[in-house]
């Protein structure tokens, strides 16, 4: 979607929307989509006011009744997705002057509401306009606006009209072509860029609950990172890391973080290594269908990625014929790297950036030339 805000956000049809099927708690037990987030320690208060958030802010100001058109009154089959928090809304605004539009023009828009007396998900609604109301990058979705009328507390970010990682990953249908191995790469370059912004920017931030849902693709594959709501700012002073409540997507928490509640940047990227098994694979994190052994998918592949002749085992089998081996073996490396269990051990994210770029620079070459294929 347009954004997909909401870090539980459940996509009922294909769409653009973050989708995050389950959390799970400090004491390791699953969350489903519907349940209350558990936390270890008290949830540390918002760092701003609602007011010192939107006051400087350059995000477009929507009225409630701009919305509601440009949403056909909120219509059911306007539903893009829907989350314990509140659902998100096509709609459509003119171009220039952001005024609610017809259905089919101007431009769309993702419209995420907020169901009413939900604290957490205020919580959440002010840190996504905390953070996205001050960046502006490539590999982020674009924030455009907000709604703040009585009660009523709304979204509007871009459409990503080719939706989530998540669906063309592991969704089956004709709309979901399975992504070749160039837009595997690409995705997962856009997506490491996001995160090291994030890491290194003037004001940083630890993402927290990276995941293929919250990684959506608009028109050209380009990858952008959405759902701020459980982001936190860096850690200040001499403090190596942010002690907060363990709240994180089943499958891909760090498993200090889940320990402790000691958060870190390497928290990100073991979360980042977790989707680049994804991304290789076309498994799932967690997956109870598959057999016995294989339901989780760090520890099922750990053993293969260590292997150079058993790392084929790993490989999505959709991918045949599209890579060299040994683009795979430096892919399988780099994810076996970000997932260890020493967060010291694990790469920076600019550092990802750079393999991936290299990655991506022979790829394009082998495209280029006829291919030496390596089985």
């Amino acid at each position: 979607m347009g954004i997909c805000l909401s870090a539980r956000i459940k996509a009922e049809k294909p769409s653009h929307i973050g989708v995050n099927s389950q959390h799970v708690s400090s004491d390791g037990n699953d969350m489903n989509i519907n349940s209350s987030k558990i936390s270890s320690t008290p949830v540390p208060s918002t760092p701003r006011t609602e007011g010192e958030i939107l006051q400087p802010s350059n995000l477009k100001s929507f009225s409630f009744s701009d919305l509601k058109t440009a949403t056909r009154n909120f219509r059911p089959d306007s539903v893009l997705g829907e989350g314990e928090f509140g659902s998100v809304f096509k709609g459509w605004i003119d171009e220039n002057s952001h005024t609610a539009a017809k259905p089919g023009t101007g431009k769309i828009i993702a419209v995420k509401r907020l169901n009413q007396g939900s604290y957490q998900g205020l919580r959440e609604w002010l840190a996504e306009v905390n953070y996205l109301g001050q960046f502006s990058h490539p590999n982020l979705v674009k924030l455009i606006g907000y709604c703040l009328e009585n009660d009523y507390r709304l979204l509007v970010y871009e459409f990503m009209p080719r939706g989530s990682l998540e669906n063309h990953l592991f969704r089956r249908g004709s709309y979901f072509q399975p992504l070749s191995w160039s837009l595997r790469l690409k995705v997962a370059l856009g997506a490491a860029k996001g995160l090291a912004f994030l890491h290194t920017s003037d004001v940083q931030v630890i993402y927290r609950d990276f995941r293929t849902s919250s990684i959506l693709l608009d028109s050209d594959y380009n990858a952008k990172l959405s759902d701020f709501g459980l982001a936190k700012d860096w850690p200040t002073g001499e403090q190596s890391h942010v002690s907060t409540s363990v709240i994180a997507t089943y499958g891909y928490g760090d498993p200090e973080y889940l320990a402790t509640g000691h958060l870190t940047a390497k928290s990100d990227v073991y979360s980042y290594g977790v989707v680049l098994l994804e991304i290789l694979s076309g498994r799932r994190a967690i997956d109870r269908n598959r057999p016995f052994g294989e339901h989780k998918l760090v520890e099922w592949s750990k053993p293969y990625l260590a292997n150079k002749r058993k790392i084929h085992r790993v490989i999505d089998n959709r991918l045949e014929g599209q890579y060299t081996m040994d683009a795979a073996k430096k892919v399988a490396g780099l994810a076996l790297r970000c997932i260890s269990l020493e967060p010291t051990l694990r790469p920076k994210m600019k550092e990802i950036v750079k393999e991936l770029e290299q990655l991506q620079d022979l790829d394009n070459r082998d495209n280029n030339n006829s291919k030496t294929w390596c089985w």
